[in-house]
């Protein structure tokens, strides 16, 4: 099997990296890659990720079996429609489909038909309704921008000025209801009818140690998560996943490929803070180390419908911890071309060589340092000594990324 894997961030090394040991897959072409992706990839190509006809054509010409779409916005631009047009299997859902994340309000609309938890919210297009919403709900305050932001759309304070603000920059907001408790991330594979709900993970949205700062694309994740309750899954699948897939076929807009649910785990139970119509990063690169299941052949399963007949999804007896090492500046204003040493055995979020070979940041997140271990003691500090290695002027990094759960501070209000 040929499988192309469009994108170059650390969530499409880390899912080049999962095929690769797929003894199924005989090829991955990646588009556009990065420096990491080059060195794990049979095959690097250019391609502009936003045109669904390029994306299409180069499908077509490398001759693929299935295309794994990574990022979030050529899947809302349509790029999974495109390539599905050419009789090409596509692992991503439609462009009406990804609206569940190119879109905060669509999702809550689609959350409150299928009666799915979630916080109250409301929609709001002008700085009246965004005061009146924050009042409603009272601090802490919750703003989302509506639509795509790369992961920083979203603003967590108490704040009322710095709430309003962030209302005004973006425009259309969904304010909604401050959701207290830990929070996890489940992944879900679905052909639109069945779902396999992959090991959750917990990631760190915050730029410092202690949940301090503005919100990040993800500081660091880690899997499995020792402090949850055995039917968690099992209870989120129930009332999240599947009224939520039923929801969007009664809707006709079906969705297949990869439901992220990013819950709250509140004392009344998990509740839904939000959907992402693709693989999260960083969770991604941990959730992957631990699959001991082909990675290709459970994508193209879910690509052609056929996930019912897949066998059950085998993991290793282990924990894996992520760190993600951002440049200076980060989030607000990154700094590029710094020069990077020492990034061997690490997952490229936004790196690139020079001609001369010189590997440098491109990026705001540009390592991923992701290890596994018996516990989560012995993960993190694998995954800090990958990181130890690495220089790279003014970078930064979390100190405490699964530390809470390794001292057992973390513990669900919910069981």
């Amino acid at each position: 099997m040929r499988v192309l894997v469009i994108g170059g961030g650390g969530r499409e090394h880390a899912l080049v990296l999962g095929l690769m040991r797929d003894p199924a897959v005989t090829a991955v072409i990646a588009a556009p890659g990065s420096p990491g992706i080059a060195e794990a990839a049979t095959e690097q190509r250019d391609v502009d990720i936003l045109s669904p006809d390029a994306v299409a054509g180069l499908a077509v010409e490398v001759e693929a079996d299935l295309v794994v779409v990574g990022p979030e916005a050529p899947l809302v631009a349509g790029v999974a429609d495109a390539v599905r047009a050419k009789g090409i299997p596509c692992f991503g859902p439609s462009g009406s489909a990804a609206r569940l994340e190119g879109s905060k309000d669509f999702a809550k609309q689609v959350m409150t038909a299928a009666k799915v938890p979630t916080a109250r919210a409301f929609t709001c297009s002008t700085p009246a309704e965004a005061a009146r919403a924050l009042d409603t709900f009272g601090a802490p305050y919750v703003v989302k921008n509506d639509g795509l932001a790369a992961g920083k759309g979203v603003v967590v304070t108490d704040d009322r000025a710095a709430a309003l603000a962030h209302a005004a920059e973006c425009g259309r907001v969904v304010i909604e209801e401050y959701l207290d408790g830990p929070e996890v991330s489940l992944f879900v594979v679905t052909d639109g009818v069945s779902a396999v709900p992959l090991l959750p993970a917990q990631d760190f949205k915050r730029i410092f140690d202690g949940d301090e700062g503005p919100n990040t694309g993800g500081m660091g994740a880690y899997a499995p998560l020792p402090w949850t309750p055995p039917n968690l899954v099992e209870h989120v699948m129930a009332t999240v996943a599947h009224p939520t897939l039923q929801q969007m076929r009664e809707a006709g807009t079906p969705f297949s490929g990869l439901l992220y649910i990013g819950l709250a785990i509140t004392v009344g139970g998990p509740k839904v803070i939000e959907f992402n119509a693709r693989f999260g990063d960083p969770e991604t690169q941990s959730v992957l180390a631990l699959l001991d299941t082909p990675l290709g052949g459970l994508l193209y399963a879910a690509a052609t419908g056929e996930l019912a007949g897949h066998p059950e999804l085998q993991w290793k007896d282990a924990f894996s911890v992520t760190v993600v090492l951002a440049s200076a500046g980060y989030p607000a204003s990154a700094r590029t071309g710094d020069e990077i040493t020492g990034a061997d055995g690490l997952i490229h979020a936004g790196t690139r060589r020079d001609a001369d070979g010189v590997l440098r940041s491109a990026g705001g997140r540009v390592l991923c340092a992701t290890a596994t271990g018996h516990d989560l003691h012995a993960a993190r500090a694998a995954a800090y000594e990958l990181l130890s290695h690495v220089d790279l002027p003014g970078g930064q990094y979390r100190t405490d990324i699964a530390l809470a759960a390794e001292e057992g501070r973390v513990v669900s209000p919910w069981r």
